[in-house]
C-alpha cells in the first residue's frame, strides 16, 4: 500500500488533479463544470479531501456539515469514490475512518450519504465494511 496520507484539496491544482477519480463516479460532468460547481458548492461549506497513495491520489470524498430535524448536525458524504485502479486496498474504508473523525471534532452527531440504487458494490462497502445502515431512500423530481 506504500505511504497513505489525507488531506483537504484546497488548491485549484489539487482539485484538478481530484477531477479524474470524481469523474468515476459523476461520470456525467466535464471538467470545467465541475469547476464551477466546485467553486459554488466551497462558497457554500462544501469541502473536497484527497487519500494520496505514495503521493498521487487514490480516493477522494466531497462532504458538508449540515444540520436537519431528523439527524442533527451530521456530515453529509456527497462524493466517495475510490480510483478504479485502487479499489479493494482499503482506501474507501481509511477515506470515511478520516472523515469520521473529522465529523466528531466539529460537533457531529451522524454521518449520512445517498447512494445510487445501480451501486451494489458500493452499499456492500458501506453495509459491510463501513457498517452503516440503510435508513431511508431518496426521491427525486425533476423541475422544469
Amino acid at each position: 500500500m506504500g505511504t497513505v496520507n489525507i488531506r483537504e484539496l484546497v488548491s485549484e491544482a489539487e482539485r484538478r488533479a481530484a477531477f479524474p477519480v470524481v469523474k468515476q463516479l459523476r461520470d456525467h460532468l466535464d471538467e470545467e463544470t465541475y469547476l464551477e460547481y466546485l467553486e459554488r458548492m466551497t462558497a457554500d461549506g462544501y469541502r473536497l479531501f484527497g487519500l494520496f497513495s505514495d503521493g498521487k491520489i487514490a480516493a477522494v470524498a466531497g462532504v458538508d456539515i449540515l444540520t436537519n430535524m431528523y439527524y442533527g448536525r451530521h456530515l453529509w458524504v456527497f462524493e466517495l469514490v475510490t480510483d478504479s485502479a485502487h479499489r479493494s486496498k482499503g482506501f474507501g474504508e481509511e477515506l470515511l475512518q478520516y472523515l469520521t473523525k473529522w465529523a466528531e471534532s466539529r460537533g457531529c452527531e451522524k454521518i449520512a450519504l445517498s447512494s445510487g440504487l445501480q451501486r451494489t458494490d458500493a452499499h456492500r462497502f458501506y453495509e459491510e465494511r463501513a457498517d452503516m445502515e440503510k435508513a431511508s431512500y431518496v426521491f427525486t423530481l425533476d423541475v422544469d
